[in-house]
């Protein structure tokens, strides 16, 4: 994931059209800062899936995704609020 990570900032950083996209901002007399956020997800295929897929096997139910947590995250006031707003509930960890 992180080489993943690198590789989507070594292409960011190494764009004539985004160096020039900035430039003009700059130029108009402007601080930039580019904050981009992705979001990846990714899972364990078993070895029958493996299988079925080297048959290709027709099917016309999608298959179940599942995705694991690997750390926790921390929310600021600020985030509660905006999430709030997205009508969005965050689940509070008992501590």
């Amino acid at each position: 994931m992180q080489e993943l990570g690198n590789a989507i900032n070594d292409s960011l950083s190494e764009s004539d059209r985004i160096a020039e996209a900035i430039g003009e901002i700059k130029r108009a007399g402007y601080d930039v800062f580019l904050v981009l956020e992705a979001t990846i997800g990714f899972n364990r295929r078993d070895e029958s899936a493996e299988e079925e897929d080297d048959e290709q096997v027709e099917s016309t139910e999608e298959p179940k995704r599942t995705f694991e947590a690997t750390s926790k995250i921390k929310f600021t006031s600020q985030d509660h609020r905006f999430l709030r707003a997205l009508k969005i509930a965050v689940d509070e960890d008992p501590k």
